[in-house]
């Protein structure tokens, strides 16, 4: 190997020169050596004892400097097995050791990211000054290195040079290659620390932390609306300037694209191949299928940053921060109230048609959701699968245990942000409200007279209709309410005086 004299790599001055140079331009010409001496070192090469100051003077008074290769020791730095360098600097070896002990030596004073390398540090600084020295001479687009310049000129020329040597498609740069071979590999060295999940790029982790951070760094400049995916703004930035004409007839949900209407409507026919194990539930796609097993595993990953409650999917925690920020985006267009979620604003709008599409084949009753059919439906079956650990309770729905929980904890997170009071429920909440605002949304169609709740509604009803379901089992009477029968048979059970 030939040797390399140290005028190869070293810029002279004159003792002159040296004095005409400000302190910053000087400071920098020392970080600059001291990064050759890094480099240099660091592959096995030995320096002679300079100092950067006297670097013109001594250059012409030894001559050319050469520099040798020199012999490998075992490294004397504990936990690091490889080879012994030698430093030309007492600086450059203070460097050298925290690369040992810190890996990366080298912070901006910005961002507070650290380098490795000086002049990684130097190239990444310019992104803050936006400092853009290389354009395109087919677009105009700037860039802050030549090699940013090269890369997007094989967008105009198309030029491909690196191709996968297993599938044979073509990429523009080297590190793209790079993630593409992942795929083949399954290659996943980026892990979630919340959840455990792992990515191909350091990018698609980033982007998946903000599902746990709630950050969301795109905001729409028309409605302040925020979101954590560039993509998600650039759709939502749509329904400002498109009218939704394209309307399922299945679900309501509406488009702005008659292509997209005819995506949508593919999900109501797919075939659900992915089937769960437990209770045979079937899913058109496997991350459904995987946020479902959620509900037999108990795994809730997204947790609200405001209250701590956990969530098995990220769209569930979305619909729950409404209930902090009251965001309500979803509007009926008949009577104008407002939803924090898609589906609520659907079954809202069975009240104004009646529609009532799933039927209990054993009784014929109708109802308009589904989860209510389900419910429903145990009264014939009697099953109650949810038993609370405390007390025996069982229930036969998973969110009844829920609530009945919070009996025996105390546990109140829904509060009246107006008198303070809390409640158990968010229904409670919603019924307490009324009592401020002296909403009464249940009217009665052949009087008029109207209530704050839906039960108090029914039950009025049944002076109208003569109906009255609830019979004493000892006198054969019969009520309009179960408060009333609980009321008259204390008259059975009361004491008569002698």
């Amino acid at each position: 190997m030939a040797a390399v004299t140290y005028e190869d790599v070293h810029v002279n001055f004159t003792h002159e020169e040296w004095v005409l140079l400000d302190p910053s331009q000087k400071s920098l010409y020392k970080d600059v050596m001291l990064e050759t001496y890094w480099n240099l070192t660091a592959i096995g090469y030995k320096l002679e004892d300079l100092n950067s100051e006297e670097h013109s003077q001594r250059s012409r008074r030894y001559g050319r400097h050469k520099i040798c290769h020199s012999e490998y020791k075992p490294c004397e730095l504990k936990g690091y097995g490889k080879k012994q360098c030698t430093f030309a600097d007492k600086r450059f070896l203070q460097i050298y050791g925290r690369i040992h002990t810190e890996g990366k030596p080298y912070e901006c004073k910005q961002c507070s990211q650290i380098f490795t390398n000086f002049c990684h540090l130097r190239k990444h600084e310019k992104k803050h000054t936006k400092e853009k020295l290389y354009e395109c001479n087919h677009c105009g687009k700037s860039f802050p290195s030549r090699n940013s310049l090269q890369i997007h000129n094989r967008t105009h020329t198309g030029e491909k040079p690196y191709d996968c040597n297993e599938c044979g498609k073509a990429f523009t740069c080297s590190s793209n290659l790079l993630l593409h071979k992942r795929t083949h590999t399954g290659e996943k060295p980026y892990d979630c620390s919340d959840c455990g999940k792992a990515f191909a790029s350091s990018s698609n982790l980033q982007i998946h932390k903000r599902k746990h951070t709630g950050e969301k760094p795109y905001g729409c400049n028309q409605c302040g609306k925020a979101f954590a995916y560039s993509n998600a703004l650039q759709k939502h930035e749509r329904s400002h300037t498109r009218e939704k004409i394209y309307e399922c007839n299945q679900c309501g949900k509406a488009f702005a694209r008659h292509r997209s209407l005819q995506n949508h409507e593919e999900h109501h026919t797919l075939e659900k191949p992915y089937e769960c194990s437990q209770c045979g539930k079937a899913f058109a796609y496997s991350s459904n299928l995987y946020i479902h097993e959620r509900s037999h595993t108990g795994e809730k990953p997204f947790k609200c940053t405001q209250c701590g409650k956990a969530f098995p999917s990220h769209s569930s925690l979305q619909i729950h921060e409404r209930t902090h920020t009251g965001e309500k985006p979803y509007d009926c267009n008949e009577c104008g109230k407002a939803f924090a979620c898609r589906s609520n604003l659907l079954l809202h709008k069975r009240t104004h048609t009646g529609e009532k599409p799933y039927h209990c084949i054993e009784c014929g009753k109708a109802f308009a959701c589904s989860s209510s059919l389900q419910k429903h439906e145990k009264t014939h079956t009697g099953e109650k699968p949810y038993e609370c650990n405390q007390c025996g309770k069982a229930f036969a729905r998973r969110s009844d245990l829920y609530i009945h929980e919070r009996i025996h904890t105390g546990e109140k997170p829904y509060e009246c942000n107006q008198c303070g009071k809390a409640f158990v429920h968010c229904i409670s909440l919603q019924r307490h409200e009324r009592t401020h605002t002296g909403e009464k949304p249940y009217e009665c169609n052949q009087c008029g007279k109207a209530f704050t709740r839906r039960f108090s509604l029914q039950v009025h009803e049944r002076s109208h209709s003569g109906e009255k379901p609830y019979e004493c089992n000892q006198c054969g009477k019969a009520f309009a309410s179960r408060s009333s029968l609980r009321y008259h048979r204390k008259h059975h059970t009361a004491k008569k005086p002698n």
